[in-house]
């Protein structure tokens, strides 16, 4: 496979999946999701960041959870810190950059969006602070979802991102999580088990795109 290129906007925003409202339809005033059902915490985020996450929840190539109804509710008040991670896959689309944390198992690097951050912007500090890789990010977010990263947490929106990279760039993990390329032929060990679908989907829509 040659060296990947980004999809162009009029290819990605032309393939929709199969039974996928529009994405403009998605988080906007029209939305063809049921809503999620679930807690709405009152902390503070920043107006910038919650903008950010709508557009980019729009344009996800997949939505999970009634992410963007549960989104245009939740933000009618004080939010939960969003999340955003990076699916890192090597340029054959095979494998996957995934970081073995200590109670969620190996999950996609990721975290909090930290306050004066979008949801963009905080996946790539979390992954350069996880694994070291400085990547730019495809365009379109590979995936919109509402979920708890914790037992004794709210749930609040997950964007993922996606990126490609050389297999051959070396990591540079955080002491005490390990960072490892995972064959998404295999499966492995994580409290988000249909997190692998997922990203498996995604790989194949990515494969498709860009040929």
């Amino acid at each position: 496979m040659g060296p990947a290129r980004n999809p162009r906007r009029s290819e990605v925003m032309a393939a929709e999946r199969p039974g996928e409202a529009p994405r403009w339809q998605r988080c906007g005033r029209i939305v063809g999701a049921a809503p999620y059902v679930g807690p709405v915490t009152r902390s503070v985020i920043d107006e910038r960041a919650i903008e950010a996450a709508v557009i980019d929840a729009e344009q996800a190539t997949a939505e999970f959870d009634g992410a963007c109804r549960w989104l245009v509710a939740a933000r009618q008040g004080p939010m939960e810190p969003l999340a955003a991670e990076v699916w890192v896959f090597d340029r054959d689309l095979a494998r996957v950059v995934l970081v073995q944390h200590r109670w969620r198992g190996w999950v996609p690097p990721g975290g909090k969006v930290e306050a004066g951050e979008t949801p963009r912007e905080g996946a790539i500090r979390e992954l350069l602070e996880e694994t070291g890789l400085r990547v730019e990010l495809l365009p379109e977010p590979a995936a919109v979802a509402v979920r708890s990263y914790h037992p004794d947490w709210p749930v609040t929106l997950g964007l993922s991102y996606a990126a490609i990279v050389d297999a051959a760039v070396p990591f540079v993990a955080e002491p005490g999580q390990p960072v490892a390329w995972k064959r998404l032929d295999e499966d492995w060990e994580s409290c988000f088990p249909g997190d692998l679908a997922r990203i498996r989907q995604h790989a194949t829509w990515l494969a498709d795109r860009l040929g």
